[in-house]
């Protein structure tokens, strides 16, 4: 388990062991892959493969990383979202194309972003407010490379908008700049990336629904954009359209946005939540909103986190996979449609390997070696 998730963690991919995927939650548009739009309250395997490396869910889609570097959609085909060159619904992974150099996908509302082995960055689907960075506001229903660059190296996605970092550490940012969440200091659209500040520090930018969390490479964390809920961690409702240092801790290590609240772990494997909590989405045993970051419980287990709209998934460094917050749909995992507001286990596999995530999906995606 370890190697593995070390392998991921370098961003190769791992060897030796099978690699099931399993969805749940509300099977909408065929966007859980089982072939039907059946919801599921329990993870459901998706078809018979173990070559599954990497998965990611919009609001109707999902996208998925295969270990030959293959890159498979599934859901609604709105707008192209699905990157195969039409707009129909599909209940089963599709190939995109043929090739077999994706190494990582990230997917907003009805648009995903990707980058090849080869640090290229490519995008398709909706694009009404420049989110795929193209310099215009045509949709795509295939994967368009953006620019010619080779340096990109991480990437999220959000409502309408993108972030990327760069081999050189630098952070960049495109798509709508409502409420600031493109951190370029105001709230303009941009359908080109535009570097944020100068800093050559940046190490992890992820996008909430509206907002925007990153850490540096001194492991302070960093956020701006939407703030309505506090999601930002700074002790206020305020946007922010420029990064601002969430508390002076210099252990942040993984982080994820949700629609209007955020989770993150420190080097030690502490669990820390913040923001909106009405379905008890911060793990916190209540429903009270935080704008601050609060630990959750005090285990130090805590190696990956993950969300849905309202729901925050995690995986423990013993390979158990938790889940709390909003249970519509099935979207926890647990066989009903109950909120739960502390961390509870899902089944009994002590094999998840990685997670999925969708910020307005209700649907749930993860990777097993088992």
């Amino acid at each position: 388990m370890q190697q593995v998730n070390a392998a991921i963690a370098a961003g190769t991919w791992p060897v030796g062991s099978p690699q099931y995927l399993y969805s749940w939650g509300t099977g909408a548009y065929g966007k859980l892959g089982i072939g039907n739009t059946i919801n599921y309250s329990s993870p459901k395997q998706v078809g018979l493969l173990t070559s599954w490396a990497s998965t990611t869910s919009s609001n109707i889609a999902l996208a998925l990383v295969k270990t030959d570097g293959t890159l498979w959609t599934c859901g609604g085909g709105f707008s192209g979202g699905l990157g195969l060159g039409n707009t129909t619904d599909y209940s089963s992974p599709k190939q995109v194309g043929a090739l077999t150099d994706w190494l990582q996908v990230a997917s907003g509302n009805y648009y995903s972003v990707s980058i090849k082995t080869n640090g290229t960055l490519w995008v398709w689907g909706q694009n009404d407010l420049g989110q795929l960075g193209l310099g215009d506001a045509v949709n795509r229903s295939s994967p368009v490379q953006v620019g010619s660059l080779t340096t990109w190296s991480k990437i999220s996605a959000g409502d309408r908008f993108c972030l990327a970092t760069k081999t050189d550490g630098t952070l960049w940012s495109w798509g709508t700049g409502v409420s600031g969440r493109l951190g370029l200091g105001n709230t303009t659209n941009y359908s080109s990336p535009k570097q944020v500040g100068a800093l050559t520090t940046w190490l992890l930018a992820v996008c909430g629904y509206q907002h925007s969390l990153a850490i540096k490479s001194d492991g302070t964390l960093w956020a701006w954009g939407a703030n309505s809920y506090a999601q930002l961690g700074l002790n206020n409702t305020v946007n922010y359209s420029s990064p601002k240092q969430v508390g002076a801790l210099t252990t942040w290590s993984k982080i994820r946005g949700s629609s209007s609240s955020s989770a993150a772990i420190t080097t030690i494997g502490a669990l820390w939540t913040w923001g909106q909590n009405t379905a008890g989405q911060l793990g916190l045993g209540n429903t009270t909103n935080y704008s601050s970051p609060k630990q959750v419980g005090s285990l130090t287990s805590w190696s990956q986190i993950s969300s849905s709209q309202s729901s925050f998934y995690s995986v423990k460094t013993d390979g158990t996979l938790w889940a709390w917050g909003y249970g519509g749909y099935g979207t926890l995992g647990f066989g009903s449609t109950t909120n739960y507001s502390s961390p509870k286990q899902v089944g009994a596999l002590t094999s998840w390997i990685t997670l999925g995530s969708g910020l307005s999906s209700f649907t749930s995606s993860a990777i097993a070696s088992t």
